[in-house]
């Protein structure tokens, strides 16, 4: 039997949008799954040698606060900073992985990060700004992949 395939495209780059894809691979690779995940506009965040990812509360009305907070609130400065620390203390508290403890996950496991070259050249990034050992390539390359995929994510 063939070894199955899973492609995700990561689009955003924000604390609780780089989760899914990490949680999701790491599982799949956990299970003999084939993974790339391909990153291109602000998923490239995700392959940065330090991310440094923030919370993305205004526009997120299902996201669980400790208490009501208007969207005025949410927009004050600082409010984005302590909203992803509090969210890194629960997340902490119950056990669950950080994210570059999943990344980390995912490279052992050997999921193939995949850098949008294009989205690389748009926002003037430089290959040190990012990890070691990733590949870049454009939109064939992942369609390369996915095309022959049993699964398809778009996070």
């Amino acid at each position: 039997m063939a070894e199955k395939k899973l492609a995700i495209i990561a689009t955003k780059g924000s604390f609780d949008w780089a989760y899914p894809p990490f949680i999701l691979a790491s599982t799949a690779a956990a299970l003999g799954y084939e993974v790339q995940i391909f990153c291109t506009f602000y998923g490239l965040q995700l392959l940065r040698k330090k991310m440094d990812l923030k919370v993305t509360s205004i526009g997120n009305p299902g996201m669980p606060m400790p208490m009501p907070m208007p969207v005025l609130v949410q927009a004050l400065p600082g409010m984005q900073s302590m909203m992803t620390m509090m969210m890194k203390q629960k997340m902490k508290s119950k056990g669950v992985a950080s994210l570059e403890e999943l990344r980390e996950l995912c490279l052992e496991a050997e999921v193939k990060l995949i850098a949008c070259q294009m989205t690389v050249d748009l926002f003037e990034f430089s290959s040190d700004d990012f990890l070691d050992g990733i590949e870049y390539g454009g939109a064939a390359t992942f369609f390369e992949f996915a095309g022959e995929s049993d699964i398809c994510l778009f996070i």
